[in-house]
């Protein structure tokens, strides 16, 4: 198994910027995909980017298109999301995910990391 262990969320007020890092151990494959999921309270859990380990394509959501922005550094082995302009409707805990055959199906995914919580003020 590839462990995954997500760090960088915080309180920050809204229009801020903040960055998340995940940490990986273990092999990962080129052809894996690299995600960011985020679930708020009462909410389920709902994709937010990811990345082609090989490839280096990206993948947003619709709500944080032109806002977040998803990198990956194959030496180092971790996965980062740098999030710009923030809104309240951001806050989540978000966690890091490695899927396998890169369908990004919440309920298929193969690992996942255990969170890092991001709260927006307004």
């Amino acid at each position: 198994q590839v462990q995954l262990q997500e760090s960088g969320g915080g309180l920050v007020q809204a229009g801020g910027s903040l960055k998340l890092s995940c940490a990986t151990a273990g092999r990962i494959y080129s052809s894996s995909t690299l995600a960011w999921f985020r679930q708020a309270p009462g909410k389920a859990r709902e994709f937010v980017a990811a990345i082609r380990w090989g490839a280096g394509t990206t993948r947003y959501s619709d709500s944080v298109k032109g806002r977040f922005s998803i990198s990956r550094d194959n030496g180092e082995k971790t996965v980062d999301l740098q999030m710009n302009s923030l809104k309240p409707e951001d806050t989540a805990v978000y966690y890091c995910a490695r899927d396998r055959n890169g369908d990004l199906n919440p309920s298929r995914i193969d690992e996942w990391g255990t969170g890092t919580l991001v709260t927006v003020s307004s």
